[in-house]
C-alpha cells in the first residue's frame, strides 16, 4: 500500500501526500530495574538481556485517561481542533479499566471530537499500525472527509499484569500515543508518511492462547496474565529456533516491501537514516531484528526503550514521536528518511517509512 500518488519523487513538503504528527504522553512515575533486580522480581541475566534502565508506570492515571492526553498534544502539534476530526481510532493490547464498554468513545468524548466516529481497533502490539492503516485508507476512500486521530494506551498494572515477570522477553511500560493523520499540505514539523505495508501469519496465534480450551471470563486460568505458560507450550512444539527464524524472515520481507514502496534504499534511492525497532530489548533487537534489518539495508537499527520499556501499542507511534521532536539525538532531519517496524501477537508485522517535511 502507497500512501499517496507518488511513489517515486513524492513532493518534499507533503503536498497531497498523508502526513502524521505524532506525540506521546508518559507518566512522571517510574520504576528503576536496579530496584526490581534487588527485590528479586527480575534476575541479572534477564536485565542484561533487557537492557532497560527503568518502566514507566501510572499510579492512578487509567489508560484512556492517558489516551486523552497524548491526543491533546498531538492536535496541539498539528493545530488541528478535535471538531475537525473525522474518526477517533483507538488502540490497546490490555485491559482499558472497565470490562463492557469503548474506550475509543471516552477518548473522542475526552477531547471534544464529538462529530468523529470513535472506533476501537485490537490488533495486540501492531495495533498502532492496525489503525493507522485504517486511518490511511480513510483518508485515501474519502478525501473530503478530516483528519483522523489515532491514539495508544496501556496500563500493565498488578494484579492483572506483572510488567517485570508476566512474559518472556519483554518489560512492559505505562504510557499513551497519539497522531493525528491527514491528507494534503502537511503542518509544520510534521512527518510524511511514504509507505506502510503489513503482513500476518495467523497460523502462529497459538503462542498467546492457552490450548486446553477457552474460558468463560478473564482471569478464570488465573489471577494475572501469564504470557510465559502459553509460550512455553508454544515453543516446545514449534521450536525456539524455527520461531525466531520465521519473525526475522517476516520483518525483512515487511521492511523490504515498505522500503521498495517509498522508493528508498535501493540502487540509485533517497538513503535510509535509520530503522527504530520495537522496544523488545537488547537480545531479540541483537538476535531477530539485527539481523533481519541488515538484510534490507545498512541504515542503523536503534531501540529507544531504555526509558520506557515496551508500551504495547504504543511502539510505533511513540518511535514516530522521537523522529517528529523538535530536538533530541533521534530527530530526523529535514527531508531525510527513516523506517519503524511494528509487530504484534498473532502474528502481525508491519513497516512505515516516514521523510521528515
Amino acid at each position: 500500500m502507497t500512501p499517496d500518488d507518488h511513489r517515486d519523487g513524492a513532493p518534499a513538503d507533503g503536498r497531497d501526500g498523508i502526513w502524521l504528527a505524532p506525540a506521546e504522553w508518559l507518566p512522571p512515575t517510574a520504576h528503576k530495574t536496579a530496584d526490581a533486580l534487588a527485590a528479586g522480581r527480575v534476575t541479572a541475566e534477564e536485565a542484561d538481556a533487557m537492557g532497560y534502565g527503568q518502566l514507566p508506570v501510572s499510579p492512578d492515571l487509567s489508560a484512556p485517561r492517558m489516551a486523552v492526553r497524548a491526543a491533546r498534544l498531538a492536535l496541539a502539534r498539528a493545530a488541528v481542533p478535535a471538531g475537525d476530526l473525522s474518526a477517533v481510532l483507538h488502540a490497546w493490547t490490555y485491559y482499558q479499566g472497565h470490562d463492557f464498554w469503548s474506550p475509543a468513545h471516552y477518548v473522542a468524548a475526552g477531547i471534544g471530537a464529538l462529530d468523529a466516529v470513535p472506533t476501537g481497533v485490537q490488533q495486540m502490539c501492531n495495533g498502532a499500525a492496525a489503525a493507522l492503516r485504517t486511518a490511511v485508507h480513510q483518508l485515501t476512500a474519502r478525501p473530503g472527509d478530516g483528519p483522523v486521530l489515532v491514539t495508544t494506551a496501556d496500563r500493565f498494572t498488578p494484579p492483572g499484569f506483572d510488567r517485570w515477570g508476566g512474559d518472556y522477553g519483554v518489560w512492559y511500560g505505562d504510557g499513551a500515543t497519539a497522531a493525528v493523520v491527514g491528507a494534503g499540505s502537511a503542518p509544520s514539523g510534521a512527518l510524511s508518511l511514504r509507505a506502510l505495508c503489513t503482513r500476518a501469519a495467523p497460523e502462529l496465534e497459538s503462542a498467546h492462547r492457552d490450548t486446553d480450551g477457552f474460558h468463560p471470563a478473564p482471569h478464570t486460568r488465573g489471577p494475572a496474565v501469564d504470557v510465559r505458560r502459553t509460550k512455553k507450550a508454544f515453543l516446545a512444539e514449534q521450536g525456539k529456533p524455527r520461531f525466531l527464524d520465521r519473525l526475522r524472515r517476516e520483518t525483512t520481507a515487511v521492511l523490504a516491501a515498505a522500503l521498495a514502496e517509498a522508493g528508498v534504499g535501493g540502487g540509485g534511492g533517497e538513503r535510509l537514516s535509520t530503522v527504530l525497532l520495537p522496544r523488545l530489548g537488547r537480545a531479540t533487537a541483537r538476535d531477530v531484528y539485527g539481523p533481519a534489518v541488515a538484510e534490507v539495508t545498512d541504515a542503523p537499527p536503534a531501540d529507544l526503550g531504555e526509558y520506557t520499556g515496551h508500551l504495547g501499542a504504543g511502539d510505533l507511534l511513540s518511535n514516530l514521536a522521537a523522529l517528529a521532536a523538535d530536538s533530541g539525538p533521534h530527530r530526523l532531519e529535514r527531508g531525510a528518511y527513516a523506517a519503524v517496524l511494528s509487530a504484534g501477537a498473532g502474528f502481525t508485522w508491519s513497516a512505515a517509512v516516514v521523510r521528515r517535511t
